[in-house]
């Protein structure tokens, strides 16, 4: 276990390597420049804005510029907003909590509603009741998130006056937001779980438990239960990271000052430390959280545990 928790973590350094790369390639050949961003209605002269290209070290070769930002990156550093002249660690430091908070938020919703909602789908599977949860889960995944927050807005924050419509002012300015982001993922963990379910199910341990005389229920809640449980905790650690992205129209839609705001104001000011920044921080939030869903995966299904157990002999 140990081995593995390592080789994972090896792995992951090229991976954050190649996000670097990936996105210093990408906004290296975005039109327009930014310096063009930093003199807009000014009238500067040439060498003015060869004094700029210089200041930001926009006159090295594009090779040169990315071994720099790699040796700032490798110390902690992100770089220099190209707006504000502010450090951009600073600046996603006080935005991220916002974002953390409508993503574990939203992560809670998918967990609650669509766990309970799996489960029922399987115990009952093949009836009326199935059928309602399918088809709840194909509408929850159909439905965009973003259409689905400003109808939220409409009904509950500008008809019935139950939700602030934007802010982040305290917990009842969450839950409009979160629910919003959550349902579709919700719908996803049921489809997955219920799936999971119906396989463990139909195993031919849980046959010979059941031919036994074990209760069904009781294969039903731990064996059954924690066999299935890799598959969803696959596709979480993945949905996780694919909040952090949905968040920023989300944040959009309800004015919540979250990276998702940040990344496209950055981009529309082409701001390239801060985007470069928050690429790279969603790159590394990806990797763990799809590290620690490995870990827990190993931890809670012991075939694999015997799997990485025979890979180290």
């Amino acid at each position: 276990m140990l081995k593995y928790a390592l080789w994972r973590i090896a792995v992951a350094v090229p991976l954050l390597i190649a996000a670097t790369v990936i996105s210093f390639t990408v906004l290296q050949l975005l039109p327009g420049s930014p310096v063009s961003v930093l003199t807009f209605g000014t009238q500067a002269t040439p060498a003015q804005v060869a004094a700029i290209k210089a200041d930001l070290g926009l006159d090295k070769p594009v090779v040169v510029q990315y071994l720099i930002y790699l040796g700032h990156l490798l110390q902690g550093n992100f770089g220099t907003s190209y707006i504000n002249q502010q450090p951009v660690t600073e600046e996603i430091a006080s935005r991220i909590p916002y974002t953390i908070e409508l993503a574990c938020a939203a992560f809670l919703v998918a967990i609650v509603v669509g766990l309970p909602l799996g489960a029922i789908a399987a115990w009952y599977r093949h009836s009326p009741l199935d059928r309602f949860v399918t088809a709840f889960s194909v509408l929850g995944v159909a439905v965009p998130y973003f259409w689905l927050g400003l109808i939220m807005v409409l009904v509950f924050a500008v008809k019935l006056h139950w939700f602030p419509a934007l802010g982040a002012g305290g917990p009842r300015s969450l839950v409009l937001p979160a629910v919003s982001l959550g349902v579709g993922y919700a719908a996803l963990v049921t489809r997955l779980f219920r799936g999971s379910l119906i396989d463990e199910l139909d195993k031919p341990y849980v046959q010979y438990a059941e031919a036994r005389g074990v209760p069904r229920s009781r294969t039903f809640l731990r064996p059954v239960a924690k066999g299935a449980a890799g598959p969803v905790l696959t596709g979480l650690g993945i949905q996780f990271g694919n909040m952090l992205s949905g968040a920023a129209a989300t944040e959009i839609i309800f004015g919540r000052p979250g990276i998702g705001s940040l990344f496209v104001q950055s981009i529309l000011g082409k701001d390239i430390p801060t985007v470069q920044g928050l690429i790279v921080l969603v790159a590394g939030i990806y990797i763990v959280a799809n590290l620690i869903v490995d870990l827990t995966k190993a931890w809670l299904d012991p075939r694999v545990r015997l799997y990485l157990a025979g890979l180290s002999t």
